[in-house]
């Protein structure tokens, strides 16, 4: 079991690359991008996805083995020392401007795979500390609205037209990131300011979640202008929005063209592994620990990533979550393949 919970260490070779990026020139700077979006999904290409689950014993020693969560907690840590090392970096005047594109993309990335990623999973714990570690990594890309919208937002209307993190049939990636960030941003500050209503305190205070968020961002943001100046400020945000961007390009793959019923009232069906796709290639699976299992993440939001099930009734994607997101990234592909899955699912569900 020990040895089941050690591959997930496999990921932090992105920080070690990403490090040596950061203190590098030429291609070297690039080798972290070279991994994510080209090794990997050409291997997951040829490797068969694994729906094998845990039986209930393995399942139940794994949930209770600490080596899963101090794996996140040390996450928490690299990804503040890459940020530094990133920033520090970047002061250089006599960088090419291929070795700082390379750079801002290698940061972007460790923000939408570590930053975001790690920082969904410990935000679904209970725990407040594993909470604020969740708020600390969405912190490195100034997306610390992500815990409230996607927790208390996301999670409920999944799948429904309400949803700004759910892909239309037939909607482009790239109007969706326009309809998502605006959207979920907004959502945020709705939920935000009804429960701070609710425990009868004013709305544009401390006690608001978002109102917190906003000065805890905008003092990252003060104190890299103070330290590092203006044009690396400049890189960073650059680094940031490429983290929200591949996190919503996630948000699109997972959910596109899937549509909860509705029950009348402005209610639907229950959220079930069939309104989420679902992804068991073994490389994927690993690098974003576990998110590609990602029905099961909605069935039972509180399940750690380490015990996330493959169901045999989810939708499943043709490859991993790496060669989905790039397939993403060209609509007429990405609409030719999937579309014809949805049209498939249809039908069967019509004719059973």
């Amino acid at each position: 079991m020990q040895v089941r919970a050690l591959k997930y260490i496999i990921p932090f070779i992105f920080f070690i690359s990403a490090i040596r990026s950061f203190n590098s020139t030429g291609w070297v700077v690039w080798i972290p991008m070279i991994i994510a979006w080209i090794v990997i999904p050409l291997l997951e290409l040829l490797m068969k996805p694994d729906p094998a689950n845990m039986n209930v014993a393995e399942e139940e020693l794994a949930k209770n083995n600490k080596t899963y969560d101090v794996l996140l907690y040390l996450i928490v840590a690299l990804q503040f020392i890459a940020l530094y090392e990133f920033l520090d970096g970047m002061k250089n005047d006599l960088l090419a401007w291929q070795d700082q594109a390379g750079r801002i993309a290698v940061m972007g990335l460790l923000c939408g795979t570590f930053g975001i990623n790690v920082g969904h999973e410990l935000g679904h714990r209970v725990n407040k500390w594993e909470q604020s570690m969740a708020k600390a990594l969405l912190l490195t890309s100034l997306y610390m609205h992500f815990f409230t919208e996607h927790n208390k937002g996301h999670h409920k209307r999944v799948a429904t037209p309400e949803d700004p993190s759910s892909a239309r049939y037939n909607e482009p990636v790239y109007l969706f990131y326009f309809r998502t960030v605006i959207f979920s941003y907004i959502s945020a500050w709705h939920i935000a300011n009804d429960e701070t209503r609710k425990r009868k305190r004013p709305v544009f205070s401390l006690y608001n979640e978002m109102v917190q968020f906003t000065f805890i961002q905008a003092a990252l943001v003060i104190l890299i202008y103070f330290f590092f100046g203006a044009p690396v400020l400049l890189y960073f945000f650059a680094a940031a929005t490429m983290g929200f961007l591949l996190l919503e390009t996630v948000n699109y793959i997972e959910h596109y063209g899937l549509v909860r019923k509705s029950t009348g009232d402005g209610k639907y069906e229950r959220a079930i592994p069939a309104h989420s796709w679902n992804s068991d290639h073994v490389l994927g699976r690993i690098f974003l620990f576990e998110l590609s299992r990602h029905s099961d993440h909605h069935y039972l939001a509180s399940r750690k990533y380490q015990v996330l099930r493959h169901h045999d009734d989810a939708p499943q994607m043709p490859t991993g979550y790496p060669g989905m997101m790039l397939l993403s990234l060209v609509p007429p592909a990405w609409f030719y393949v999937m579309n014809r899955r949805i049209k498939k699912m249809q039908a069967a569900a019509v004719n059973s």
